[in-house]
């Protein structure tokens, strides 16, 4: 993991990878406790006997399950110290070029874009490209918003 001891040092990163998170195994349960909580119970993500006939062979997760893991993959590659606090702002564009089935592993890699100034901070850009062990395309690419607050 990269430490940054404050915005000064991070923001000078622009343009830098700044590392791969650890793998993490998609579940069913983590499947169906989204699904529970977003009401998105389409039969590709649960019925495990019908999605096996199905366009993918078996379960997948959500894409919106795969990006919302990015909170959970940014602080195994990065911290920002003497922050006070950070705060999501939006996502400038995110994609999902590959399903992700169940039982599949993924890792996310960060690519710092952009750092512009804001009232009592930074706005920063992050390229995440969240990839799936053993496929050629990418699970999700989304570049996410944040302010970073001194």
């Amino acid at each position: 993991m990269r430490v940054f001891s404050g915005l000064d040092e991070f923001t000078a990163a622009v343009g830098e990878h700044l590392g791969y998170s650890e793998w993490h195994t998609i579940t069913q349960e983590r499947v169906r406790l989204f699904a529970d909580a977003t009401d998105d119970h389409q039969w590709i993500h649960l019925d495990t006997e019908r999605a096996a006939k199905g366009p993918f062979g078996g379960t997948i997760a959500h894409g919106y399950l795969t990006l919302s893991l990015i909170p959970m993959f940014g602080p195994e590659i990065y911290r920002v110290d003497n922050l006070t606090m950070g705060v999501n702002y939006g996502l400038n564009k995110a994609r999902f070029p590959q399903a992700v089935r169940v039982g599949a592993k993924i890792r996310a890699g960060g690519e710092l874009l952009e750092a512009t100034d804001v009232p009592g901070g930074k706005q920063v850009v992050v390229r995440w490209t969240i990839e799936i062990d053993g496929e050629a395309k990418p699970a999700c690419v989304a570049e996410t918003v944040a302010r970073l607050i001194a």
